[in-house]
């Protein structure tokens, strides 16, 4: 009787521990991004630009996006991040992050087809494009913590 209500005990623990692991690894996909901060949490379903040709063709040509959609761009070392908006046909918010994934800039409402350079600034790492005035309207500023597992294990919000 006795060993009864350990097994119990220790059927729930590993049930438990499968379902936080299950949400654990919904909250950290490649094609998904979360976004942290004082106005709560917003998650993105994202394409990954981590190579030259993708981050070079951006969103271009794109005539619409899903609300809660983006890209996020990753660099292979931190740097000065300069994007404008040749050949992309709808409006834009920028966030620009660190390597930790802390946004330090956020762009807002990037006009469609326009060449202006948008400086992100210098040590970033990644960015996250999503649809113009969306950052406003969640609460998204800068010191918030994007959540991906391209961030590594160094993030401000690993993915474990």
């Amino acid at each position: 009787m006795l060993g009864a209500p350990r097994s119990a005990l220790a059927l729930a623990a590993a049930t438990i521990a499968i379902v936080f692991g299950t949400v654990v690894d919904a909250a950290c996909r490649a094609d998904m991004l979360t976004v942290h901060g004082d106005f709560g949490q917003a998650r993105f379903s994202v394409i990954v630009a981590d190579e030259p040709e993708t981050r070079a063709r951006g969103l271009m040509f794109v005539e619409e996006m899903p609300k809660m959609a983006g890209m996020l761009f990753v660099y292979d070392a931190p740097q000065r991040a300069t994007f404008w908006m040749r050949n992309t046909l709808i409006p834009l918010d920028m966030l620009f992050a660190d390597p930790q994934g802390v946004i330090r800039h956020i762009h807002e409402m990037a006009i469609p087809l326009d060449e202006t350079t948008i400086d992100g600034g210098e040590g970033i790492l990644f960015v996250l494009e999503i649809n113009g005035g969306l950052a406003h309207r969640l609460g998204i500023a800068p010191g918030d913590v994007l959540q991906h597992p391209a961030i590594g294990p160094d993030a401000a919000r690993p993915c474990d």
